[in-house]
């Protein structure tokens, strides 16, 4: 063999060493997702549900560390709702330093929401946050609908001898939305709540009963709800 392609085949193995090298050193090491990278440095700690496609990333908080209750409980907390999501891939962030969440729904960017109870609504709407504007007007058109409520509950008009809801039932008390759909012992069958006001409109009251889609039933039903809502239950009542 010639001493001069003896020099380029040892020229050739060089440079392919170089190359090789080159990559190697630029290659990063590990598996590690940029979505539980910490930024600007920050210490962090990842926990990862049980079915590996939730991860909750804990900034202030290094790998290994035992973390205070409070905040722990939180983290269970938000594992145990990801958890009902069975399908997607979730990455929470929880800053240090903030009471908020941010939310990475299927790679999609993150966004804030205030507490676990909004995380479905990002589901039902693309994994976009809510604007305050349409917060406004939800929160005007439920209000509008409790507020006819409370004016036919506490009026004689749906009912012909006078008598109104309020009168057998002060501010709602002994209503008890929530243990129905119930067996009423007036009815002798199940029930739901509308089946019960309607027995007070056409018994107590001598009116005549509502259809179930009719907007005054909707209204009164919607009334009763919001203003139990949180209330004691008192056993031994109906």
């Amino acid at each position: 063999m010639k001493i001069w392609y003896k020099f380029f085949l040892c020229a050739c193995l060089y440079l392919a060493m170089i190359t090789h090298a080159v990559k190697a050193e630029n290659t990063p090491s590990g598996n590690t997702s940029m979505d539980t990278q910490p930024s600007g440095g920050k210490a962090v700690q990842v926990v990862t549900a049980c079915d590996g496609r939730k991860k909750v990333i804990v900034e202030g908080c290094n790998e290994g560390d035992v973390m205070p209750e409070q905040k722990a409980r939180k983290v269970a907390e938000l594992l145990m709702t990801l958890m009902e999501f069975c399908e997607d891939e979730i990455v929470a962030r929880l800053p240090q330093t903030e009471m908020s969440i941010q939310l990475s729904l299927n790679g999609m960017p993150y966004v804030t929401v205030r507490d676990t109870g909004e995380i479905p609504l990002l589901f039902v709407h693309g994994g976009k946050v809510h604007t305050e504007r349409e917060k406004k007007v939800w929160a005007a058109e439920t209000g509008r609908m409790i507020n006819e409520g409370y004016a036919l509950f506490h009026s004689p008009s749906l009912g012909k001898n006078g008598i109104s809801c309020d009168m057998c039932h002060p501010d709602t008390a002994n209503t008890h939305p929530e243990t129905y759909p119930k067996y009423q012992t007036q009815l002798n069958k199940a029930v739901l709540l509308r089946d019960m006001i309607n027995w007070c409109i056409e018994n107590p009251m001598e009116g005549e009963k509502l259809a179930e889609d009719d907007p005054k039933m909707k209204a009164v039903e919607a009334y009763i709800i919001s203003a139990r809502a949180g209330k004691i239950l008192e056993p031994g009542k109906h």
